[in-house]
């Protein structure tokens, strides 16, 4: 269990990034943090593994304050993905997921061995163990993001808007693939992104944050769409407006529903 007690982060130049946050994530779930640029979801993010530490209050993990942990240590135990993969340009496939493992004293076959059952984890092929990452798609950099990050079984997975950086078809598979592995693995996984459709899908817990760092609703996505904390929480997530408006029309003696611009959405079975 991660949780955050009265955090708060104000950078040097005067700038409050995250205001008085208490908020628990629960073990073996998805936890995504939601809000538009500069609303201090990326700065919680890092704070679970003291990329950033806070100005005041507390990080815990199992009830343990991250700030009394050697960050190096802390953070060769927690998987970490991000935006455009962030692999080493100079090194393949095979070695870019072996990296931490080996750090941390693994063998390199043990670790290259591990390193080729991950890829099968997460989709790739074994054959492109030996490439290098300019030689791979997007999307295939980001799934051997996914596999570094899984690489020393960490019970926490960070994901800091890892499918951004791709086409909205291979986003569309990504997405997929992370229920995939979050329903065979169950990690707890916390990850950020700015699309508030992606929260919805993918968030056990969707944590709503508004300019200056301030959580305005943590909830599951259906009791934030029947229940929307405040005006700014329903305007963010459309509560009232286009796909999110959904009504019922018979069509032929058939339940059709539509949204807000009366477009079919699907069809209503019993």
């Amino acid at each position: 269990m991660i949780e955050f007690r009265g955090v708060t982060k104000q950078f040097p130049d005067g700038t409050v990034a995250v205001r008085d946050v208490d908020i628990v994530i629960p073990p073996h779930k998805t936890t995504v943090f939601v809000g538009s640029s500069g609303s201090g979801k990326t700065t919680l993010l890092r704070m679970i593994n003291r990329m950033v530490d806070p100005s005041g209050g507390q990080v815990l993990i199992d009830g343990t304050d991250v700030a009394t942990v050697d960050p190096v240590r802390l953070r060769r135990g927690i998987g970490y993905v991000m935006q455009n993969s962030g692999l080493l340009p100079h090194r393949k496939v095979i070695d870019n997921v072996a990296t931490v493992p080996m750090l941390r004293g693994t063998k390199k076959r043990e670790a290259h061995a591990h390193a080729l059952e991950l890829l099968d984890t997460v989709g790739l092929d074994r054959s492109l163990a030996d490439r290098y990452p300019s030689q791979l798609s997007g999307g295939q950099q980001q799934r051997v993001g996914v596999a570094r990050g899984l690489a020393v079984d960490p019970n926490i997975l960070l994901m800091d808007e890892p499918f951004g950086a791709v086409d909205p078809i291979v986003r569309a598979e990504l997405q997929q693939e992370l229920l995939r592995l979050q329903g065979e693995l169950g990690k707890t996984v916390v990850f950020v992104t700015h699309d508030i459709d992606e929260a919805f899908l993918l968030g056990d817990q969707v944590v709503i944050m508004q300019q200056g760092g301030k959580i305005s609703q943590a909830a599951s996505p259906a009791e934030i769409l029947a229940h929307p904390a405040d005006a700014f929480v329903a305007d963010f997530v459309g509560a009232d407006r286009g796909k999110r408006a959904l009504h019922l029309t018979e069509v032929d003696g058939r339940s059709i529903v539509v949204d807000a611009d009366g477009r079919p959405a699907g069809v209503l079975t019993s």
